[in-house]
């Protein structure tokens, strides 16, 4: 294995004019291919024969108008100082606010707090549960909204609401901030670990690279393979941490054979070799 990868870098290395053609192509092609794809179906999740998608399978057999795995809101109200939950006019703004979400889109069921008994002990809080029959991410914007204006209308009745539960989160996407500031960071780590921009740089290049052409061949896939909404996600970090972890491996090694005397290239005099002991030489 080590002799085919020599050949294969030596070989790269000698037509790295044609590679970078090449890797330019393969990279139109995964974004064509990716722009074209079919949207993915639905996300879901399942593990069969585990003890976990048994008892799932149990509580939707059970309860076939809920969801196991799907959103939940959790809706607290307070009284105002002095006051009970339980007194007519609260209690009559929970049961309104709950009951509008009763009716809501995507709802399943809306537990009524005062017959959960889910009220505190000193009578001044109350704790309603909302279930949604898809997950937090699949939720539609107007059933966000229902859920935010009935918590409203609980507000301007002169209640304390707040809500909390998984009904609220957004769907994670690949590619945003976080990535950006890690590839920032690692980048400053790099040139002060290398004192060179262009030995820096290598890694983070072969890794943006790599993980291009894998996200596109994900969504180009996606829809005909099954794949989850989360594989992007999880292709992304890793193909980035690895990706370069590897590089700075293998330009470490580069950088320490150069200290060592090594040629850099068959043609030791040539343009190339010039370039690269400007750009990389050891500091």
């Amino acid at each position: 294995m080590a002799t085919f990868l020599y050949r294969l870098g030596r070989w790269a290395f000698d037509r790295r004019k044609l590679v970078t053609l090449l890797w330019v192509a393969v990279l139109a092609v995964g974004g064509v291919l990716a722009a074209k794809a079919p949207a993915a179906p639905d996300d879901g999740f399942a593990m069969p024969g585990t003890e976990a998608q048994q008892a799932f399978d149990l509580m939707n057999e059970r309860f076939p108008g809920g969801h196991a795995d799907g959103a939940q809101a959790r809706i607290v109200f307070v009284a105002p100082d002095g006051q009970q939950i339980t007194a007519g006019p609260n209690q009559q703004t929970v049961q309104r606010t709950v009951g509008e979400l009763a009716h809501a889109d995507q709802v399943t069921a809306a537990v009524d707090p005062f017959q959960a008994h889910a009220v505190s002990q000193d009578g001044t809080t109350a704790y309603a549960t909302v279930s949604y029959s898809v997950k937090g991410g699949e939720l539609s914007d107007s059933a966000k909204a229902t859920l935010e204006q009935a918590a409203q209308h609980g507000r301007d009745a002169g209640l304390k609401v707040e809500i909390g539960g998984t009904a609220l989160m957004s769907k994670g996407e690949a590619g945003g901030s976080s990535e950006a500031i890690g590839m920032a960071l690692s980048a400053v780590v790099l040139v002060i670990t290398f004192g060179s921009l262009v030995a820096a740089g290598l890694p983070l290049l072969t890794a943006v690279v790599g993980v291009g052409l894998g996200m596109a061949l994900i969504t180009a896939l996606g829809s005909t393979l099954g794949l989850s909404a989360t594989t992007g996600t999880l292709a992304m970090m890793l193909g980035l941490a690895v990706g370069i972890d590897y590089a700075v491996f293998i330009v470490s090694r580069y950088r320490a054979e150069l200290a060592e005397g090594r040629a850099r290239a068959r043609r030791p005099g040539g343009r190339w070799a010039r370039r690269a002991r400007r750009w990389c030489s050891p500091v």
